[in-house]
C-alpha cells in the first residue's frame, strides 16, 4: 500500500464508528499533563510554518491525510479538549483542518530546535520553522489525526463522548449533581469514565475525593447538592495544584521539555497505603476498584 493510500486508510473506519475514545490506565497522562504540555507548545508554534512531517512505527489510527495538506500551513493557538490537543492549521489566512493529538499510555511531547535521529519510540515529527514537535510513545497507544475542523470527522467523533470541562464556569454544582442522579455506581468510577467530567484520572480522582471528604465507592446517585458542590470545589483546586506542579510523572510523562512532574509527591492519599493521612492521622488505606488501585482515609471519607 502506497503512502497516500495508508495515511487515508483510517477515514472509512471512522466513517463505521470503529473508532473508540481512549480507556483510562492508571498511569496515563491525564487533563494536567495535557495541559501542562498545551501550555509548553501554544506560544512557541503559534504562528509557526509547517515544513514537513515524519511517520515513525504505526500509531493507533492512521494519520488520515497527505504530506501536502499539511505542509506550508501555518499554526493557531493551540487548544485542548479532555485529554486530546488540537492543532489548529490556516493557509493563506482560511483554516485548513488540524492535527488532534492524543498522548495515549505512555506518550510524551517535545518541542526542540533541532530535533537528533528519531529513537525507537518516536513515531512522529512535526518539523516547523520554529522547531520540531516529537511525539515519544514507547506502547503506541497514542495519536495523531487530521480532521477538517474540530466539529467534523473524524476529530468531532473522538470527542462526541467527552464529558464536561472541569474549570468551565458553565458546568456547575447543579449541572453535576443532576448529571450523578440515576448513576448507582460508585462515584469514583463515574469520574473515571470521563462522560460526566473529563479529567479525574485515578490519581486526581483519589485526591480530589479525599479533599471533598467523600468516600470512593459512595454511590453517585446518593451525593447531595452539598456533596456534589465539595466535590468539583476539591477536584477543581486538585487539577488546579497537578498543571502548578507540572502534572505527575509515574512512568513515562515529561513535559515538552524534558522535565518531570512533581504532584505525585505532594498527594495526600494517593501511593501513601499505611502512611498517616494529614488531615486526621488515621492510616490511609487502599482497595482494589475495578481493576484499579484507590487511596482513601477510612476516617475522613466515610459513606
Amino acid at each position: 500500500m502506497g503512502v497516500g493510500a495508508r495515511l487515508h486508510a483510517g477515514h472509512s473506519r471512522f466513517a463505521r464508528g470503529q473508532f473508540n475514545s481512549f480507556s483510562h490506565n492508571e498511569f496515563m497522562p491525564e487533563l494536567p499533563e495535557v495541559e501542562v504540555t498545551r501550555q509548553g507548545i501554544d506560544v512557541p508554534l503559534r504562528g509557526a510554518k509547517v515544513l514537513d512531517f515524519r511517520l515513525g512505527k504505526p500509531l493507533r489510527w492512521p494519520l488520515g491525510c497527505e504530506r501536502g495538506d499539511l505542509i506550508g500551513t501555518v499554526i493557531g493557538p493551540v487548544q485542548r479538549r479532555g485529554k486530546y490537543l488540537w492543532l489548529p492549521l490556516a493557509r493563506a489566512g482560511r483554516p485548513a483542518g488540524g492535527l488532534l493529538w492524543h498522548l495515549g499510555m505512555s506518550g510524551a511531547l517535545a518541542l526542540r530546535a533541532a530535533a537528533a535521529a528519531p529513537g525507537p519510540h518516536d513515531h512522529f515529527d512535526l518539523v516547523t520553522d520554529r522547531g520540531t514537535l516529537r511525539l515519544t510513545d514507547p506502547r503506541r497507544f497514542g495519536a495523531v489525526v487530521y480532521a477538517p475542523a474540530l466539529d467534523r470527522p473524524p476529530a468531532s467523533h473522538l470527542l462526541a463522548r467527552l464529558g464536561a470541562e472541569p474549570f468551565d464556569p458553565a458546568f456547575t454544582p447543579a449541572h453535576l449533581h443532576g448529571a450523578l442522579r440515576g448513576r448507582r455506581t460508585p462515584i469514583k468510577a463515574v469520574l473515571l469514565a470521563g462522560d460526566v467530567v473529563v479529567g479525574a484520572g485515578n490519581i486526581y480522582a483519589c485526591e480530589a475525593l479525599h479533599e471533598a471528604a467523600i468516600h470512593p465507592g459512595a454511590a453517585a446517585a446518593r451525593l447531595s447538592l452539598q456533596r456534589a458542590t465539595r466535590l468539583l470545589e476539591a477536584l477543581r483546586s486538585t487539577l488546579a495544584r497537578a498543571v502548578a506542579l507540572g502534572g505527575s510523572t509515574l512512568r513515562d510523562f515529561s513535559d515538552v521539555h524534558g522535565a518531570s512532574g512533581a504532584f505525585q509527591a505532594a498527594a495526600a492519599v494517593y501511593g501513601r497505603a499505611g502512611l498517616p493521612c494529614p488531615r486526621c492521622g488515621r492510616p490511609v488505606r487502599r482497595i482494589v476498584q475495578a481493576g484499579r488501585s484507590t487511596y482513601y482515609c477510612p476516617g475522613c471519607q466515610r459513606r
